[in-house]
């Protein structure tokens, strides 16, 4: 049997959709080709103005599209079995391939090939629902879906990287307000020195957007997120916080951000390695159970200018030019309690044919946050179970280059180059590098 061939059921439903489809378009073509001759002659008699006119054309159009649309849903979900509150739904994901290298003086240097695949379905509904989920590879670990090759190619493990329920309850175009519960794409708009870039926390956030003008507007978030469930008290660790930004742009070429938030981690002497918190990154000062010594309440603030060229050699289109920067502060500890990073970017990748290159520095205390939730790839510990770790206490250089050959396929390279900030280690503080090159399938 040849498996590449579409059995009877799939063709028949193919032939169905695409007969729904053209009888639907022919019949609402013709009766919004007689509604545009009607307004015509009703304008050429002068009954009508230019402007109400053009005004009735497009409330026909918007009338045409909406009928159109509703229609071929109500086709579709009978000849699929989706109940008629469904409205859409959408599939995606990604496949990354990559070498990793971690190096320094004090560790025999280690190379890897790695993947991660992700792939997810979102499923809009009536009265602004929606819900999704997403499948990744990797260890099950909070911060990464890389999975190592080895192993005589054995079989890996695809785990949950999301599911989420979201209600939209208000969505104006001046006022937009969405919540949403379960394991969700961090809520949270702040750098990796604050949320590791694949942390899905798990909780319950509200978001939201006010538009002020049609050059500005304020974004912010809230939420209370679940770090642990211990089963023998009553005190689990959480966190809450939430942010606030101000978008604007000045003028074509010139746009800013600026904003604001903060962060409380409630009974952090409960995240125990007893209590199977398992220390992926390294940094905090720790106490019984290598708990964290000191509370976690930072406050944050961070800001980007953007100024827009015209054009720049080898770049299609406008080309952007990012200064930015971030700065966190955490009172509940004592000292070594200050964090921040600034940087620039040259471009913009996405686009086939685009490319981005920036560059940041960054120094981050030991205890000005929970090192457990930060970027773990921004690494300098030696002698960690995979050789060098990130975490806190750590200062360091960032570039990073995106290359996008097309739309959909994209090069990647990135390499840290770090140092401890307090040599913890009882080893010469030589510093560490972390480099990655990537290759990466969108669809």
């Amino acid at each position: 049997m040849n498996k590449h061939k579409p059995n009877k059921l799939t063709h028949k439903m193919t032939l169905l959709a695409g007969a729904t489809a053209t009888a639907m378009l022919a019949s609402h073509a013709q009766a919004d080709v007689a509604g545009d001759a009607l307004i015509n002659k009703l304008e050429q008699k002068g009954v009508l103005t230019t402007d109400e006119a053009k005004q009735l054309r497009l409330e026909n159009q918007q009338d045409y599209n909406s009928s159109f649309t509703n229609n071929f849903n109500k086709a579709f979900g009978k000849m699929t079995g989706m109940p008629d509150w469904v409205t859409g739904y959408k599939f995606s994901g990604d496949f990354r391939g990559r070498y990793d290298y971690l190096g320094s003086d004090y560790t025999t240097d280690r190379g890897r090939l790695r993947y991660r695949i992700r792939a997810g379905l979102v499923v809009n509904m009536k009265d602004n629902l929606e819900v999704g989920f997403r499948l990744g590879s990797g260890d099950g670990g909070p911060l990464s879906n890389n999975q190592t090759l080895q192993d005589l190619s054995t079989k890996k493990n695809i785990y949950i990287d999301a599911a989420y329920g979201k209600w939209t309850p208000i969505n104006d175009g001046t006022w937009m307000l969405s919540s949403t519960i379960g394991k969700m794409d961090n809520p949270f708009h702040f750098t990796p020195m604050v949320f590791d870039p694949d942390l899905t926390p798990e909780g319950g956030a509200l978001t939201g957007k006010y538009t002020l003008n049609d050059r500005q507007n304020i974004t912010f978030a809230g939420a209370g997120l679940v770090l642990a469930e211990v089963a023998s008290s009553t005190h689990d660790p959480f966190m809450y916080g939430g942010e606030v930004t101000l978008n604007s742009k000045w003028n074509d070429k010139l746009s800013s951000t600026i904003g604001a938030g903060g962060f409380q981690i409630v009974s952090p002497g409960q995240l125990t390695t007893t209590n199977t918190i398992k220390l992926y990154n390294y940094g905090n000062t720790l106490g019984a159970g290598n708990a964290p010594a000191y509370n976690f309440n930072p406050l944050i603030a961070d800001a980007s200018v953007t100024y827009t060229l015209n054009s720049f050699p080898l770049y299609q289109g406008k080309f952007p030019i990012k200064l930015a920067g971030e700065f966190m502060n955490n009172p509940g500890a004592p000292s070594n309690n200050n964090g921040f990073w600034a940087g620039v970017t040259f471009g913009k990748a996405g686009k086939k044919h685009n490319w981005d290159l920036s560059y940041r520095y960054e120094y981050l205390e030991s205890d000005a946050w929970y090192a457990q939730l930060v970027d773990d790839d921004n690494a300098a510990y030696f002698g960690a179970p995979t050789g060098i770790s990130g975490g806190t206490n750590i200062k360091g250089h960032l570039v990073k280059a995106n290359y996008n050959l097309t739309d959909s396929l994209s090069l990647t390279f990135t390499c840290y180059a770090n140092d401890l900030i307090k040599n913890t280690s009882g080893k010469p503080n030589s510093g560490a590098i972390h480099a990655m090159a990537d290759v990466m399938w969108k669809f």
